[in-house]
């Protein structure tokens, strides 16, 4: 009797547990919209997108109009002289992705940035016109017009070219950007250089020249970018300051149409961006290690939580690093990556008594530390069209490089490659053969776009700008809201931490986790810090409530806004 009453309160507690994992919030917390939203790194750019909804745009056109927007808003990372990827999912269900990443130049080789005995010459891959790639966004807003716009494009374009002439004010945390970064734009491009002024919050900055460039693409479409005058402009430019970018490079230019990486997590299907992304494929691996284990039952952000998704993310990193780089060049394995029994075998040496050792999971000769500077948007049309984008120049500003006639900063995505197999990059990327430089070949990025269905119907879009923590920011996210319940605006503001295999430590936000929880960690065996990640990702998000209605999730760590009508 006492054994059948054991039996009946474990399936009362398992269903119980399962009931409160899949039961909506009540409460959302952030801002709700009866029928379309946008939520992005900038009010400007939120307004400019939703605005294009309301006049009967799609969750297409708004993607062309918010990256435009960006691009002025937000030069720190948005930008038309950079590159990124998304992930959309129509109204009907049909998935796809779309990559428009930063290519090498022709000129790139495996060496070029070693000198005569073979070492990394400092700052060449990082700083000014040698660091630069070939720029995909506006290739990529083309593209996705090209396929699903319904706007005309001209009517798209023409909000960020007023928003460039009108000015953009500067907030508190823009303000403290540009100071920390104005002594490097100087020395890269000169100490007149718009953004090496010197500013205020509340001052205006007006970018005429970026609206001359857009009013050309405006009027001349595409190929006033890659074949007319502004390409001559930018490869006289590039060129004269010591890069490699010419006009053949930019004729070249393609962006490429990919199948998105997808795959089941309990109750959910989860849609994210393939290689030359590594977001999908290892957010895939360290969701399936997870599986087994009853999060919500061990708690939110509750020491056996954090074990779990901490040991699940340091596997998967590991593999991330040494097998993945640009499909067009290397084979990837991906079928194995993915399989269920390939992950628990992985799994297999976890125990939550103990930390597992970095040097004891394979492949150790190989370390991560990107950029953190991306940024992130997503959309839901009033049809229920959804886009989940993420941009970036790399590092801050990217190259530093500014051209004045044409308006914008360039990228130094050449860093993300392998400059030399074992040696760190500005970021601390040691990189493997996967990742290394070969002309047209795309460089290997963290960057997550994802798309969440539930029961077949379209869940959550998220997305976050973090470098290597990009990842771990929308995995968390993620399972604030299936796992522990929290509203959307709730998970997003939720404290983060963070393991990427190499350095073997757990980083945790700030004053975000009681002290208590950190100590029974280390107790456990694990290394821990807070110095290194003031900031975890900020994630941009919106999820489908059960009465149809969208939540947005707004970052409080950034400028970030939610926008919806």
């Amino acid at each position: 009797m006492k054994q059948q009453f054991s039996i009946l309160a474990i399936l009362i507690s398992v269903l119980f547990t399962t009931a409160c994992r899949q039961a909506p919030k009540l409460q959302p917390t952030g801002l709700v919209a009866e029928k379309a939203m946008v939520v992005s790194a900038r009010v400007e750019a939120s307004k400019i997108g939703s605005n294009i909804l309301a006049k009967g745009g799609n969750a297409f056109d708004a993607m062309v109009a918010t990256e435009l927007a960006l691009a002025v808003a937000y030069p720190f990372a948005g930008n038309i002289g950079g590159g990124g990827f998304m992930v959309y999912r129509k109204a009907d269900g049909t998935t796809g992705a779309i990559d428009y990443r930063e290519k090498a130049p022709l000129a790139a080789h495996a060496d070029m940035y070693l000198d005569s005995l073979g070492n990394v010459i400092p700052n060449k891959s990082t700083t000014g016109a040698t660091s630069v790639g070939v720029p995909g966004t506006i290739a990529g807003v083309f593209a996705v017009h090209k396929r699903f716009g319904k706007l005309p494009m001209t009517q798209l374009i023409a909000p960020a070219i007023a928003l460039a002439k009108r000015g953009v004010v500067v907030t508190e945390k823009q303000e403290k950007r540009l100071k920390r970064y104005r002594n490097i734009i100087a020395k890269v491009s000169g100490d007149s250089t718009l953004l090496a002024l010197s500013y205020k919050q509340g001052d205006t900055i007006k970018y005429h020249a970026l609206a001359s460039t857009l009013t050309k693409i405006q009027q001349n479409g595409r190929d006033a970018f890659y074949k007319g005058e502004t390409a001559k402009q930018l490869a006289a430019f590039i060129q004269a300051k010591g890069g490699y970018i010419t006009e053949e490079d930019l004729a070249k230019y393609e962006a490429k149409w990919r199948s998105p990486i997808s795959f089941k997590y309990k109750g959910l299907k989860v849609v994210s961006m393939s290689p030359p992304s590594s977001g999908g494929i290892t957010i895939q691996q360290i969701m399936g290690m997870i599986e087994p284990h009853n999060l919500a039952n061990y708690g939110h952000n509750s020491v056996k939580t954090i074990q779990v998704i901490a040991e699940a993310e340091r596997r998967a990193y590991a593999d991330r690093n040494y097998f993945l780089g640009d499909p067009d060049f290397v084979e990837i394995p991906m079928q194995k990556l993915g399989n269920k029994a390939y992950l628990k075998e992985r799994m297999a040496s976890f125990s939550l008594d103990k930390a597992t050792k970095s040097t004891d999971v394979g492949h150790g000769q190989i370390q991560i530390s990107e950029s953190n500077e991306t940024t992130h948007y997503s959309i839901i049309d009033a049809a229920g069209n959804a886009v989940s984008a993420t941009t970036t120049l790399n590092g801050g500003y990217g190259s530093k490089l500014y051209s004045e006639e044409l308006g914008f900063f360039f990228n130094n995505e050449m860093d993300d490659f392998s400059s030399k197999p074992g040696v760190p990059n500005m970021f601390g990327l040691i990189g493997a053969e996967a990742n290394s430089i070969a002309p047209e070949k795309r460089m290997l990025s963290s960057m997550t776009p994802t798309i969440v269905e539930k029961d077949g119907k379209l869940f959550m879009v998220v997305g976050s700008p973090g470098g290597s923590t990009i990842i771990t920011s929308v995995l968390q996210t993620i399972l604030n809201v299936y796992e522990f319940n929290l509203s959307m605006q709730e998970a997003v503001n939720a404290p983060r931490f963070h393991h990427q295999w190499l350095p073997d430590i757990v980083m945790f936000e700030k004053g975000g986790f009681p002290s208590e929880t950190i100590q029974e960690l280390k107790a456990k065996g694990y290394q821990t810090t807070t110095d290194r990640a003031p900031i975890l990702g900020k994630v941009d998000a919106i999820l489908v409530l059960p009465n149809g209605k969208l939540e947005g999730g707004a970052d409080k760590r950034g400028d970030d806004a939610a926008i919806g009508f």
